[in-house]
């Protein structure tokens, strides 16, 4: 009970590094001795110094005969910083418990090893699935090459996205629109498709101060964005990756190109653009989590494939009706209700008049 007690503090400092360290993990870090913490550390950017090392640097000659609680498998090897194992030995601390090994095949397991061969006690599996929840897109990245893939929308109490006119703003509540722009700074990009561009002319940046903005992805088959858009006129704030295929145009690629839009160009599908390549080559350029804001064919066409890892959902207190007013999740869809895709986990908030239903994606 104690060893869960520290590491559930390991795993909550983990969530400060969230949008910050990306592609790499979050991790949190306690160093503890007899019943005292001595110190905290996490994974606070990419590049920066490891969880373990900063909890080791602010504990200083105290981690002599320590325990260190931390949320990862430490790394044995050098990258953007040198190796944490080596840290730990050199910090005299005398047991480290971990909540998960580390997926990545540089890693798996040789941290643990090393510091078993250095005398040093480790315990492994200490709140093991909440930290491999935690790190999901991750573990998702590493062990599949392909990012984890939230797909969110709001729609109102009769499951529509727009009115039988198109128009859309707002269905979800300003305290919905809040919480989007903080998922938003969290995320590697968000992904529209072209028919939500040329309709909604969206920013899709994060509005909240100090917040980072994601990169902006638009399922674009034929390289129809505009260039008098907003995310092309706001290439400053964010990259804009049109994702299209060898029927666009080249007169419109060149122009895309020369606003300086990045051109990513896939297999092409009935769809338009193949997403399995979509999703393969944003795994390829180590994006660890994408949110898929819309429209409704390109949401279909993610839940047709199987591609969704998490949902989220706004229900705003509307009734707007109409046989002709959008849904939200259009492609082929499933022949029967025990086909139907199931959400885990589910969490329900409540902003402002708007209910959020959370969930991640049955297996």
């Amino acid at each position: 009970m104690v060893d869960e007690n520290f590491m559930r503090i390991a795993l909550d400092l983990a969530e400060e590094g969230r949008g910050r360290v990306e592609p790499n993990p979050v991790v949190g870090a306690v160093i503890v001795n007899n019943g005292e913490i001595l110190s905290r550390g996490y994974h606070e950017y990419f590049g920066g110094p490891h969880a373990e090392v900063n909890a080791i640097k602010a504990a200083g000659d105290r981690c002599k005969d320590a325990t260190l609680y931390v949320t990862l498998e430490p790394c044995t090897h050098f990258g953007k910083t040198p190796p944490c194992v080596d840290a730990i030995k050199s910090s005299c601390i005398k047991r480290v418990v971990v909540a998960t090994t580390d997926p990545n095949p540089v890693n798996n397991g040789k941290g643990i090893k090393l510091l078993r061969d250095a005398g040093i006690e480790v315990t492994e599996g200490v709140l093991e699935e909440s930290a491999k929840k935690l790190n999901a897109p991750f573990f998702k990245l590493i062990t599949t090459r392909t990012p984890y893939v939230i797909a969110k929308w709001a729609m109102t109490l009769d499951g529509k996205i727009a009115t039988r006119t198109g128009d859309s703003r707002w269905i979800s509540s300003e305290e919905s629109r809040q919480y989007v722009h903080k998922k938003r700074a969290i995320v590697d990009a968000v992904v529209v498709g072209i028919r939500t561009v040329i309709r909604d002319d969206p920013l899709l940046t994060c509005r909240i101060k100090g917040g980072r903005n994601p990169k902006r992805i638009v399922v674009d088959g034929r390289a129809e964005l505009p260039l008098h858009s907003r995310l092309v006129q706001t290439m400053k704030d964010a990259d804009v990756f049109v994702a299209t295929t060898s029927a666009a145009p080249s007169e419109r690629i060149r122009k895309l190109e020369s606003a300086g839009c990045k051109i990513i160009e896939l297999k092409s599908s009935h769809e338009g653009v193949d997403i399995l390549s979509l999703i393969q080559a944003l795994g390829m350029m180590n994006f660890t989590n994408v949110l898929i804001e819309g429209g409704g064919t390109l949401l279909g066409t993610f839940f047709d494939k199987k591609l969704v890892d998490r949902v989220m959902v706004f229900i705003a207190p509307h009734v707007v009706g109409g046989a002709g007013a959008k849904t939200p999740v259009l492609g082929v869809g499933v022949e029967r209700i025990t086909d139907s895709l199931r959400l885990e986990d589910i969490l329900i908030s409540r902003f402002g008049n708007d209910i959020l239903i959370e969930g991640t994606v049955g297996k």
